[in-house]
């Protein structure tokens, strides 16, 4: 009995003795924590001690993250030294958190709460738990304390009410130490925020500024990727130039579809914690990208002025959904770099409208050259540096007296002159000196003013009209510019003289020594000119060169300079153009009451010569030669043979395409010895101009067949029967007087058919 009353005795003493311990435990940790100044090193302090006095082998503190709904710890023992995450509201320590209940957890893998996945994860096996909330002396819940394992023994409700005591007792310097960990994060992050402002405002180019933007966005919110879209007003896009994790292309969009669109039309922030379960999200960017998309935060830029002037779209924060401090942080990033964007922009805008300009001035052929207001060159275009000679080296950044001087000081008299005046100045066919070339040009001077009429410099223009030029603008009178342009790109040889087969055409007007003495001198110049028109359109359409005007009569040719595979059959369609041509003016000159024009055409094919042929003082690009000489004769005899067009057998032998030709003679021309035959073109007859006309042909040929053979009688038989077809038909008419004539003066036997022209 004296036994057990002391033992009764002794146990009030042991209580006493724990409590006493207790305390001191309890105020040990007190000041231990309060010299610690990290939370790091609070933690991981506590977490020893906790498990130390618990007997535990491990022991995790878990405190809350309000911003994310997370519980995080950063130290633990063991292998595990890096920061945990989870959510307040799972596992055991999310459960105790949550409902603020201690947990004793004797098989932790037959516990509901249990999550497996981090043994799994670190080898590790939990068999028993102890979870208690860390409470603050008011009675918040701040995270949960857990020791794991307890190495004798189950844990018992002692240990639970000493973790919680003790947890109780470091909760203030937890506190304090995570509020002072968040102040200084949140300066860092001000500070950072600043340096990150102050970099990318300083970048001008828009290109890369978008590439920093949303790179800054990404790192700054811990996102995977971002999206910065700017508003293009000319088209209502939203458009961006670089996307992060995708291929470096201009991506666009209405600005009204989509998420990004919803955000600019009604400048409200979208913050999307789940993308597949909100309605607003489309998937088939997805789905075409391969890219899945989790969290959306999308943000509105407003410049100064409130003015919106596109999105900023971040993407799948690494942890967890994008909180609101993520929002006001972007908000503010984008706020700060809103000027330096539309600066970018505005900058960009320039710099299309330089690279168009300067384009648009290096694909000019006439030259270029801009001064400033001090009369310095500041630019000079491919055109003008080819044009002058020159060398960039030997013009940029000369001053005007400099560079316009001697033979050119004419030059920097009128850019003053129009500096003075402020108005443009055209000196036309001017001749400049540079370096050994003299150049001739016509030159524009014009005042450069700026939008409020500030004098900004001078422009000069150079028309370069020396050589190539003056010979194109000559050449173009005479043939299809389109020709004129193939002879000026060949070699100075194509208007040397040049032997070669082309197709002489020689017009002219019949009766003129009449028109003129009835129109008088005046009347006579202005149906030329308005006949020349028309003849040397139809010329020129079929690419022939007009090589000069003889009075009332056109000599052109085809073939020359530049030959063709057809230039016979082109000759053939300019004669009948001709004549058509001529048809319909004579009755528009009977609506004026006025006479008709009547008009022969003579056609030859042969070797002729072409060239530049003069003096030094007068040149002349023009063909000479025996068949130029041929189609001259063959114009005469339209009028003998009562025809418009005559072509020669030479002509008639290189056609390739089907004409109504009929042989009408083989003649002798006057200082020749050989006969040609020449033929007659009828395509430009219709039936109402020449009824029955194959009826005619086909009794003229078998006419002049029998003529050849001199069985008169039977010819004129033939020519006659033409003749009831056709009464007017005048060439078989011509052919009986003849018939008449050799029945009564028969030819000699050397006769063979032709006729011989004792006149031109």
């Amino acid at each position: 009995m004296k036994k057990d009353s002391r033992t009764k005795r002794a146990a009030p003493g042991q209580e006493q003795r724990r409590k006493i311990s207790e305390a001191e435990l309890l105020l040990d940790i007190s000041k231990t924590t309060a010299a610690f100044e990290t939370l790091d090193e609070i933690l991981q302090t506590l977490v020893e001690i906790t498990t130390r006095e618990l007997n535990a082998d491990r022991g995790t503190i878990f405190l809350n993250d309000s911003e994310t709904g997370e519980l995080y710890s950063r130290v633990a023992q063991g292998n595990i030294q890096r920061e945990i995450r989870i959510l307040n509201n799972s596992g055991v320590a999310g459960h105790v958190f949550s409902t603020g209940e201690s947990l004793i957890v004797h098989n932790a893998y037959k516990d509901s709460h249990f999550n497996r996945a981090i043994d799994e994860e670190t080898g590790y096996v939990t068999q028993t738990i102890l979870c208690v909330p860390i409470r603050t002396i008011k009675g918040e819940i701040i995270g949960a304390a857990q020791a794991l394992n307890k190495k004798t023994g189950r844990f018992t409700p002692a240990d639970r009410r000493l973790l919680e005591a003790m947890t109780t007792q470091a909760s203030i310097a937890l506190q304090s130490t995570q509020f002072v960990e968040r102040m200084k994060q949140f300066r860092r992050k001000e500070m950072e925020f600043f340096d990150v402002v102050s970099d990318v405002t300083a970048e001008i180019d828009l290109g890369a500024l978008l590439q920093k933007v949303m790179s800054e966005a990404t790192r700054m919110l811990n996102a995977d990727r971002a999206t910065l879209f700017l508003n293009d007003e000319k088209t209502n896009q939203l458009f961006s130039k670089v996307g992060l994790g995708l291929e470096a292309a201009e991506i666009r969009l209405p600005n009204h579809l989509g998420i990004a669109g919803a955000v600019f039309t009604t400048r409200q922030t979208i913050n999307i914690p789940y993308a597949y379960a909100d309605l607003r999200f489309n998937p088939a960017f997805d789905k075409k990208t391969g890219y899945f998309t989790r969290s959306i935060l999308c943000v509105p830029i407003i410049n100064k002025n409130g003015k919106i002037i596109g999105v900023t779209q971040v993407l799948n924060k690494r942890s967890g959904p994008f909180t609101a401090e993520d929002e006001s942080r972007l908000k503010a990033f984008t706020a700060q770099v809103s000027i330096a964007l539309e600066n970018a922009k505005l900058f960009d805008e320039i710099q299309t409208m330089k690279n168009y300009s300067e384009s648009m001035l290096e694909s000019m052929s006439n030259g270029v050259i801009t001064l400033n207001e001090e009369e310095k060159i500041v630019t000079c275009n491919a055109a003008g540096l080819r044009i002058l000679q020159l060398v960039p080296e030997s013009i940029f950044k000369r001053k005007a007296e400099d560079f316009f001087t001697g033979p050119n000081a004419w030059i920097l008299e009128k850019i003053r002159h129009v500096e003075e005046t402020g108005k443009p100045d055209i000196i036309m066919d001017a001749e400049t000196v540079f370096g050994k070339n003299r150049i001739s040009v016509n030159l524009t001077i014009l005042p450069l003013v700026s939008a409020v009429k500030k004098k900004l410099g001078s422009m000069l223009i150079i028309d370069d009209i020396t050589s190539e030029k003056r010979m194109k603008s000559t050449m173009s009178r005479y043939m299809d510019p389109g020709l004129a342009d193939q002879i000026l790109e060949g070699s100075e040889e194509i208007l040397g003289g040049k032997s070669m087969i082309a197709t002489v055409l020689f017009s002219d007007i019949r009766g003129f020594t009449t028109l003129t003495e009835e129109l008088g001198a005046q009347g006579t110049v202005s149906l030329l000119n308005e006949y020349f028109t028309i003849m040397v359109d139809c010329i020129q359409k079929e690419g022939g060169m007009l090589d000069k005007f003889i009075g009332d009569a056109i000599m052109a040719a085809f073939g020359v300079p530049i030959p063709h595979d057809d230039d016979e059959d082109r000759a053939v369609r300019a004669a009948i153009g001709m004549i058509r041509a001529l048809d319909v003016w004579n009755r528009r000159r009977a609506a004026e009451g006025k006479r008709p024009v009547g008009m022969g055409v003579g056609l030859n094919t042969d070797t002729i010569v072409s060239g530049n042929i003069g003096s030094p003082k007068r040149m002349d690009y023009t063909l000479i030669g025996d068949g130029v000489n041929l189609a001259s004769r063959l114009e005469s005899l339209c009028k003998q043979y009562h025809a418009s067009i005559l072509i020669s057998e030479n002509t008639v032998r290189r056609l390739k395409g089907t004409y109504r030709i009929r042989e009408v003679d083989r003649v002798q021309v006057k200082g020749k010895t050989q006969s040609v035959e020449i033929y007659e073109v009828l395509d430009y007859y219709t039936e109402e101009t020449y009824p029955h006309l194959m009826d005619v042909v086909n009794h003229f040929r078998d006419g002049l067949t029998l003529y050849r053979h001199r069985e008169w009688a039977r010819a004129v038989a033939r020519f006659e029967e033409a003749l009831r077809v056709n009464p007017e038909e005048k060439l078989c008419r011509m052919y009986i007087d003849r018939c008449i004539r050799f029945r009564e003066e028969p030819p000699g036997d050397d006769w063979d058919g032709g006729w011989i022209m004792k006149t031109k």
